[in-house]
C-alpha cells in the first residue's frame, strides 16, 4: 500500500507492540497526543497506557527508565522528541546503555531503542534541527541507523526493536510525509547494517543517509541529463557503517562524494572518507570529496535553506571530482 514514512514507522510500532509483550513504548506526549510528528497515533488507545507511556519531561530520566526495565527483561522504545533535547539523556546512553554489555562480559544486554527525529528542512526554531549522529556512532557499544523510506522505515524499525543491541534510531524528520509502497507483509530484504545501492552507475560515488538520499538521487537523475553516471548508495546503519559496499562501488567508479546534513568537521564523511582511502587508494582517481553542513550552530529558518546541501551542492562536488583525472 502507498503509505508515509510516519505512518510506516507507526505500523512498525505497532507490529512490535503485538510481537511481543515485552515491548514498551515511552515517551513525552506520545500517547494520548499520538506524538509531535503523529507516529505513535492511535497507539495508546489499542494497547493502553501501561505500554504507551507518556513521561515526564525529563529525557534522562526517559532513558534512566529505560536502562531499568531492559535489564528486567523489557524492550523499551524511547522517543526523544527532537534531536536537540537528547542532550540530557546523552551521560545515560553514553555511560550506562552503550556500556553494560561489555562491563558484565556478555552477561547483560540493554535492548533499548531510542527513536530521535533528526535533521533539518520543516523550518524549525533552535535545538529542533540537529545532527547529532557522530556523537553516538563514536560510541562502543550503539548501534546507529537511519531509514531514508517508508518501506526501510518500517522494517528497520521492527528489527532495531528485535535486537539485544541498543539502537539509536534516528529519523528525518523532514521525511515524515514521504510516500512509498510499502508491503507490510513483506520479510526485510536487507539485514539493518547493510547499505543500500539506489542507482547504479559508473562515474561517481554518492554516499548519504537519511533526509539527504533524495538530493542524491535528484543530482544524479540532473547528472544523467549531462552524461553523468552517479551510482548513489544509501548508508542505512552508521554504527557499524557498511564499508564493503561502499568499497566495492568505489572500486568500480573510481571516486566518492560523502553527503551529510551534519557539519563537515567531525562528521561522518571524514570517517568514511578516511576508511575508503585506505581500502581504496590504488582505486581512486581524486580525493573523496564531502559535502555537509556549514561549520555553525543551525541556522534560523529563512537561512536554513543555504545550510544544508542540495542538488546544486553536490553536483559541484562531482564535477570537482570528475575534473580531478
Amino acid at each position: 500500500m502507498i503509505t508515509t514514512f510516519a505512518a510506516a514507522l507507526n505500523t512498525g510500532l505497532r507490529r512490535a507492540l503485538e510481537d511481543d509483550p515485552k515491548v514498551v513504548l515511552m515517551g513525552e506526549d506520545i500517547g494520548r497526543l499520538g506524538g509531535v510528528f503523529r507516529v505513535t497515533d492511535t497507539l495508546q488507545k489499542d494497547f493502553g497506557d501501561n505500554r504507551v507511556i507518556d513521561t515526564p519531561l525529563a529525557e534522562s530520566g526517559i532513558v534512566g527508565t529505560a536502562f531499568g526495565m531492559a535489564l528486567r527483561g523489557y524492550r523499551p522504545v524511547c522517543e526523544i522528541q527532537f534531536d536537540g533535547f537528547v542532550y540530557p539523556a546523552f551521560d545515560q546512553i553514553v555511560s550506562q546503555v552503550a556500556k553494560i554489555h561489555y562491563r558484565t562480559g556478555g552477561k547483560v544486554t540493554a535492548p533499548i531503542t531510542i527513536r530521535i527525529p533528526c535533521g533539518g528542512g520543516i523550518g524549525s526554531v533552535e535545538h529542533h534541527s540537529e545532527s547529532p549522529e557522530a556523537y553516538f556512532a563514536h560510541t562502543a557499544g550503539l548501534r546507529v541507523v537511519i531509514p531514508s523510506t517508508p518501506e526501510d522505515a518500517y522494517h528497520m524499525a521492527r528489527q532495531a526493536i528485535a535486537l539485544d543491541d541498543p539502537v539509536i534510531f534516528f529519523e528525518p524528520k523532514r521525511r515524515y510525509w514521504d510516500r512509498a509502497e510499502v508491503d507490510f507483509d513483506a520479510e526485510p530484504d536487507l539485514p539493518l547494517d547493510r547499505a543500500r545501492i539506489c542507482v547504479s552507475g559508473t562515474d561517481v560515488t554518492i554516499a548519504a543517509y537519511g533526509g539527504t538520499v533524495a538530493t542524491a538521487l535528484t543530482a544524479a537523475r540532473i547528472a544523467a541529463e549531462e552524461g553523468h553516471s552517479l551510482e548513489v548508495i544509501d548508508l542505512r546503519s552508521l554504527a557499524p557503517i557498511d564499508f564493503d559496499t561502499v568499497e566495492e562501488s568505489v572500486t568500480k567508479t573510481g571516486r566518492l562524494v560523502v553527503v551529510h546534513e551534519a557539519p563537515v568537521t567531525g562528521g561522518l564523511g571524514g570517517e568514511i572518507a578516511a576508511e575508503i582511502t585506505e581500502r581504496c587508494f590504488y582505486h581512486l582517481e581524486a580525493p573523496v570529496l564531502r559535502v555537509g553542513g556549514h561549520d555553525i550552530p543551525y541556522p534560523p529558518a529563512k537561512l536554513e535553506k543555504y545550510h544544508l546541501p542540495d542538488p546544486d551542492r553536490v553536483l559541484a562536488a562531482v564535477d570537482r571530482s570528475l575534473s580531478a583525472a
